[in-house]
Formats: structure tokens, sequence, C-alpha cells
């Protein structure tokens, strides 16, 4: 049975891969600091305690476990908090990604999988995005991740290496069962905080920016449900198992929705008209993030099957009001 070790495996979109994995017959083993993950959301496979940053906890790991693959999540994601402190982007990300691969030359892993994002992409001069648009990022977090991929590219021709690199849209949901979901005590994806604020935890909504130049004022992302995702880096995997090129792979739907349209959709969704007011920009955020995803669907036979803004949000709606009333029920 084929083992694969997954860097932060506990957090949001790691989870969902790991349970996608479990489900699929593989042996897995989670690596993961839990800064932001969290144990109970690993729901197959082990659970190892560790930082990239620690070396020789590392090579432990890969010393014990001999994974046959390995699919690195680990990484901060917030645009905002790169632009302000990219030093703790640069470290995390880049560096931080480095020591994991030195591990895997060091013992002979081969396959590799990376979670990359459309923030490679900057403002693009075309939508929807193809894989071969011009990388040029407008804030550390996008180009923490194009310098991840340059130093895969690199390891491919010097060693017995090969990888996937997924460039991510807008990942957002939960898994179909409500069985886990994305936990933030300062959440910053929209539709997170969209329905948070549907619930009342969250005040209101802010929108920031409405001078865009799209039809509404407001930004336009490509929202994947992470369901679908986790189901492309299977497809991945047995790629790179079936001795499969090194490939780069965008993942979204093809067609996005406006920071407005999210929010008129979520009120209709959750039957809550919260309250919502409009904020300025925020930095690093384009205009507008869209996929093209024919290269996967061609080459892997991705088919997404949740390709719906009003599912995504009910399953994102569910996990909040499972998890606030999990919370109510450790105060009484």
């Amino acid at each position: 049975m084929t083992r694969v070790l997954v860097t932060g495996g506990a957090g949001y979109i790691g989870s969902h891969v790991v349970k996608a994995l479990g489900e699929a017959g593989y042996q897995v083993v989670t690596y993961d600091n839990l800064s932001t993950g969290h144990q109970w959301a690993v729901l197959y496979g082990d659970l190892v305690v560790g930082d990239l940053a620690d070396k020789k906890r590392l090579r432990e790991v890969f010393a014990q476990y001999r994974p046959k693959a390995v699919m690195h999540f680990a990484a901060h994601i917030v645009v905002p908090e790169s632009v302000k402190n990219p030093l703790k982007y640069y470290r995390n990300n880049t560096v931080n990604a480095v020591n994991l691969l030195e591990a895997c030359v060091e013992f002979g892993v081969e396959n590799f999988i990376f979670s990359s994002t459309a923030a490679v992409y900057g403002e693009p001069e075309q939508i929807p995005i193809t894989e071969a648009a011009p990388l040029e990022p407008i804030n550390p977090y996008g180009q923490s991740k194009v310098l991840v991929e340059k130093i895969l590219s690199d390891c491919s021709k010097a060693y017995p290496f090969r990888y996937v690199a997924l460039r991510y849209f807008n990942v957002a949901g939960a898994d179909g069962k409500i069985r886990i979901g994305q936990v933030s005590p300062k959440p910053t994806h929209l539709i997170t905080r969209a329905v948070k604020t549907a619930l009342g935890q969250i005040d209101r909504l802010e929108i920031y920016g409405t001078d865009y130049p799209t039809p509404d004022g407001t930004c336009i992302r490509d929202y994947i449900h992470v369901d679908d995702l986790a189901h492309a880096h299977i497809l991945a995997l047995e790629h790179l198992l079936s001795s499969g090129e090194s490939r780069i792979f965008n993942c979204g739907y093809g067609h996005g929705y406006s920071v407005r349209e999210v929010v008129e959709k979520t009120k209709e969704v959750t039957g809550i008209d919260f309250p919502v007011v409009e904020a300025p920009r925020r930095e690093g955020d384009p205009p507008a993030l869209v996929a093209d995803s024919t290269r996967i669907q061609r080459e892997l036979n991705w088919q997404p099957k949740d390709d719906d803004l009003g599912y995504i949000i009910k399953t994102a709606w569910e996990w909040e009001k499972r998890v606030m009333r999990e919370r109510v029920r450790r105060k009484t």
C-alpha cells in the first residue's frame, strides 16, 4: 500500500486531501505543527506534530515512514499579512519548502505534489488564465509560491524527482458530510466571513474595494469546492505514481463571481439579510482571477462534481452551524 506524507494535513485544504487519500486506500502520515491546523481534522492515518523548520524532526519522520510521495500544503496564505510581513512568508513558504525538498532528495522520494496558487499570476492580462500566463505576482505570498515552483523545476532536472504543482483559485466550502471544514479565529476568505456574519459571529461583512474595473466594481474570483480540489490531488498523485512527467495545472471552474454576487447568494442560501458595508481596497488584491482548467481536465480527466456556488456556500453554512453548536455544547 502506498504511503503518502502530507505536510499541513491538519489544515483546511490539507485535511480534505487526507480524507480523500484515506478513502482512496492510501496510507497517510500527516506532518503539521498545528499552528493553524487541528488534530480532530485528520480523519485518516497518523498525525506527527512537527515543524518544517525542524530538519532533525523532519528526517526522523522520513526515516520512520519512508513515504512514496509527499504532498505539501504547509504555508501561510493571508495576502494582506504577506504585504506587511514578507519575511515571515519567505521563511515559512519558501525556506521551509527547501527543507522539505532536501529531505525528499535524501530519502529518495521522487513524487511531490505542491499546493500553489493563482496569486502567482498577479494581475493577468487575459481572463480566464492559462498555465502559460506570465508569473508576475503582486504580493509576497504569490512570490513565495513562484520561488518554490522554480525550485521544483530545478530539482526535477537535477535529481530523480517529479512534481505536480496545482495552482488553486479560491477554495471554499466544506466536506459534503460536514465532518471537517475551515476553522479560523480571524477568517479572511469571503464565503467563510459571509456565513459567520449571517450567524452573528461577525458584526458586519466588509466589501474591500468597490471601484475595480469589473461589472459591479468588486473583485471577481473563481470559487472551487474543496472536495473537487481534493480529488484533483488524488489524480495528480496517480499521474506521478504512473511515471507521469512533472506538470503544472490550474484548479478552478473557469467562471467567476463578484464579491457582491457571493454576498447575495449567501443571503439567499442562509435566508438571513446580514449587514454589509463598503471598505477600501486591500493591498495585493487583483481585480479578477478566473481559471482556464482545460489542461487538468484533458490530461488527468478531472471532472468537477460540485461546481455550484449555492452548494459551496451551503456546505460552508452547515459547517459553521455545526462549529457553533459544538461551542455551545462545550460551554453547557
